[in-house]
């Protein structure tokens, strides 16, 4: 049987932990990023003053009950002689001062280390050890060390007192894994048969995980990417070659998708825990939203009330998506946010957003403190993962954010002190844009001193919260803090890929912290699993993505052909339009009538996209005057969940009118939506899809200049381009679907483009004029021959 790995901390913190749930001490990804610094600096210092000093030590043992082994590990953070003496240094930090760390937290502290006490004198058949505890108080730079002899005997005693309290905790998940490990290796593919790709894809990612490789993978629309990625992932662990697997998404839609794979799994009798994790904004109890933590119930007591609750779910639940979390949450009086995370200990299978791998303020410290290969991860949709990784690496300070702190708590001078002194930063920083008569300045060093004043502000408010009653003033007070504070934490990974922007705004002077390239950090970030697989049905090319998305040299990359018969989408590109700025008014008029052509074509279903919303603005307006009896519907800005189901309702099946709607590139309904059959027959897509110039697009070109030469390509060509192929990817959803594609832009004809294009569009043919247009479309809907209806 399989050994169960167990981690220290994990072990500890179960048995020791009791009482309230304390955001302020419990939340360990609060000075998670500054605590990873401060470990490597003090860990510096200790082996200048003890050159034997050995930091992150691995340690473990071997505990069997009922025939199952389990693995008992951990990693110290630093061990040293004293003359004879081991010392063995656990590390921690926190913005508490060390006199107000509950004792309850301090338990915890001191429950690791001497279990590494224990490990280590059993390893070395030491007598005795000195425990030491390192406490760095992050807003003063202030360490406090305490020390504790140990002897074997004592440790040995505590230990086994901790095996005996988690024993049953060790028998049910040896009990849960040998009925996943079972029902995994009785499980079949659950569809009859393999669709074009599919079998190559699920090959590739159990090589993948054995071969302990990352793979990027551009897998087209119809294979099947989330279930030829997962079962044989799940096939794996049931080898025991990984023990968790974490599917990685953008957005809800692909989240349920993964939820309904598994739920298919499970009707073919797969028995493994699988959790779906929320955002803590969205699943909060409303009840708890204006409630402080001491007064909130769902906090109050938690610990004491979360082992029978999660006795409970994992006993009775398998898959446990968000209602099942709820219902267990309400059930027990548990905060519904960290129950999950107290419940996805348990399971196998997590469906999460990327910030919880990727995001260095918010990632799971409780799965990501260290490498485990006993992780992999399946990154889905990773087109939309390099700006989502550029956003959480990148950050900003408003002038005015401060300024609106100046009104408040007028009686308190201290206070005053600090916010005019960051004021006066502030000034300062102003006139180094008058100083160049700019409103928008872009530094390539990081500004030292203003991080520095935003960390003694962050210093001072940490120590003046604790003293505050809670109130409106005081929640302006903590969104300036929390803005400062992450400015400082991000500050920490300063290097050639940043810039700083200083630029003014209707708020004032904003500092932006800006993170032109994160393919380092998410590299690191994957290297803390033993492998990934990252896919999406367009990553064009794909040695493009594999440098933007950090995957290493000598990982995967091949691209899937498309699962679907080519001829049954006509690609066409209007070579007689222009729609660069200068070209637009030139050319509307040819716009609208390859449109209309488009339309005349077939009754039907049409979705025409643009580059932004104001170009797709003018085009409805001058189109509707042109076809006053077509019927039009159009994107509007911010559109809320319901707004955007009533959008797509209004593209029905066996259409007796046309109906053309009007859409933004990038936007909700370019990509994530799925309209099959006669729902959709046809997509005009209007210019290639450039971002709109601004500032940070041209850093991030700038930048890729001066490392590759290919800043224009990576900073506008190829988002643009992965845009319009997403956009194009709504038209044929299944293999009974036909449409037609009309590219309107003359450069999609140009070998820079038209090289770039996806096999399935090796078709794809150009057309001078709009009468040549109209004769391709005649010829695509008569030679049109296959029934649409949705298919099965």
């Amino acid at each position: 049987m399989a050994m169960i790995k167990l981690g220290i901390r994990e072990l500890v913190e179960f048995v020791l932990r009791s009482g309230d749930l304390n955001p302020q001490t419990d939340a360990s990804t609060n000075t998670a990023l500054a605590g990873a610094n401060i470990h490597r600096r003090l860990q510096k210092q200790r082996l200048k003053d003890h050159p034997d000093y050995q930091k992150e030590v691995g340690l473990k043992t071997t505990v069997t009950m009922n025939d199952q082994s389990y693995s008992i590990h951990g990693r110290a953070d630093g061990i040293f002689e004293v003359g004879d003496q081991a010392h063995i240094e656990e590390i921690k930090t926190s913005d508490l001062v060390f006199e107000d760390v509950p004792d309850s937290t301090l338990t915890l502290y001191w429950g690791q280390v001497k279990v590494y006490g224990y490990l280590l004198m059993k390893d070395q058949q030491r007598d005795h050890v000195t425990l030491q505890l390192t406490y760095y108080q992050t807003n003063e730079d202030k360490v406090t060390t305490q020390e504790q002899e140990w002897s074997f005997e004592e440790s040995q005693k505590f230990f086994q007192s901790l095996i005996d309290e988690y024993e049953s905790w060790l028998i049910l998940r040896a009990d849960m894994r040998t009925q996943r490990d079972q029902t995994i290796a009785a499980l079949k593919f659950p569809y009859p048969a393999y669709r074009t790709g599919q079998h190559e894809l699920a090959v590739a990612t159990y090589k993948s995980i054995m071969l302990k490789k990352q793979m990027l993978v551009e897998a087209p629309t119809g294979t099947g990417k989330t279930i030829s990625t997962l079962f044989p992932t799940i096939k794996a662990m049931g080898e025991g070659l990984i023990q968790r697997t974490f599917y990685l998404t953008a957005k809800q839609s692909t989240r349920r998708v993964a939820e309904d794979a598994l739920s298919l799994m499970a009707t073919q009798g797969l028995s493994l825990k699988s959790i779906t994790l929320t955002a803590k904004e969205t699943i909060t109890f409303p009840e708890e939203v204006d409630i402080a933590p001491a007064d909130n119930p769902f906090m109050l007591g938690y610990y004491d009330r979360l082992k029978p609750a999660l006795m409970d779910i994992l006993t009775h639940e398998q898959q446990i998506t968000r209602d099942v979390i709820e219902s267990y949450a309400h059930k027990h009086t548990l905060d519904p946010f960290e129950f999950s995370l107290d419940v996805s200990l348990f399971c196998d299978v997590i469906v999460c957003d990327y910030n919880y791998l990727f995001d260095p303020l918010v990632y799971l410290q409780r799965f990501f403190s260290e490498p485990d290969e006993d992780n992999f991860f399946l990154i889905d949709e990773v087109h939309n993962l390099l700006s989502r990784a550029r956003e959480m690496y990148s950050t900003s300070v408003d002038e005015q954010e401060i300024k609106d702190l100046k009104p408040l708590f007028k009686g308190d001078k201290g206070f005053h002190r600090h916010v005019n002194a960051l004021i006066k930063t502030f000034k300062a920083l102003s006139s180094l844009l008058d100083d160049e008569h700019s409103d928008d300045l872009t530094i390539q060093p990081p500004l030292t001193s203003f991080v520095e004043e935003l960390q003694h502000f962050n210093d001072f408010i940490s120590d003046w919260l604790p003293k505050q009653e809670d109130s409106e003033e005081l929640q302006k007070v903590l969104d300036a803090y929390f803005a400062c504070l992450d400015y400082v934490r991000l500050s920490d990974n300063y290097g050639e890929e940043y810039r700083t922007r200083l630029f003014q705004t209707n708020r004032g002077l904003c500092v932006r912290l800006v993170c032109l390239d994160p393919s380092t950090f998410l590299n690191q970030s994957m290297h803390l699993g033993r492998g990934a697989v990252l896919f999406s049905a367009t990553v064009t090319p794909l040695s493009y993505y594999q440098q933007v998305l950090g995957v290493d040299e000598d990982g995967i990359t091949y691209q899937l052909p498309s699962p679907f018969e080519p001829r049954h989408q006509a690609i066409l590109v209007a070579n007689y339009i222009q729609t660069t700025y200068r070209q637009r008014d030139a050319n509307l008029t040819r716009i609208l009538t390859s449109i209309h052509t488009l339309v005349a074509g077939k009754i039907g279903n049409y979705l025409i996209f643009f580059p932004s919303y104001g170009y797709l603005t003018t085009v409805v307006g001058a189109y509707q005057q042109a076809y006053p009896d077509e019927r039009v519907i159009k994107q509007e800005p911010a559109m809320q969940s319901q707004d955007r189901d009533a959008f797509l309702a209004k593209f029905k099946p066996d259409a007796t009118q046309s109906l053309v709607g009007f859409a933004v590139l990038g936007g909700i309904f370019s990509e994530g939506i799925d309209l099959p059959a006669d729902r959709l027959i046809g997509v005009g897509i209007v210019s290639v899809g450039l971002p709109g110039l601004n500032v940070e697009t041209d850093l991030i070109r700038d930048y890729f200049d001066g490392t590759n030469g290919h800043g224009f390509e990576y900073a506008y060509q190829l988002p643009g381009l992965n845009n319009v192929l997403q956009a194009a990817g709504r038209l044929i959803r299944s293999s009974h679907d036909q449409g037609i594609v009309l590219l309107m832009d003359q450069r999609f004809s140009q070998p820079r483009y038209s090289n770039l294009f996806p096999p399935h569009w090796r078709f794809w043919r150009g057309v001078n004029n709009v009468q040549a247009l109209s004769a391709c479309i005649d010829a695509f809907w008569k030679q049109a021959k296959l029934p649409q209806t949705k298919e099965s």
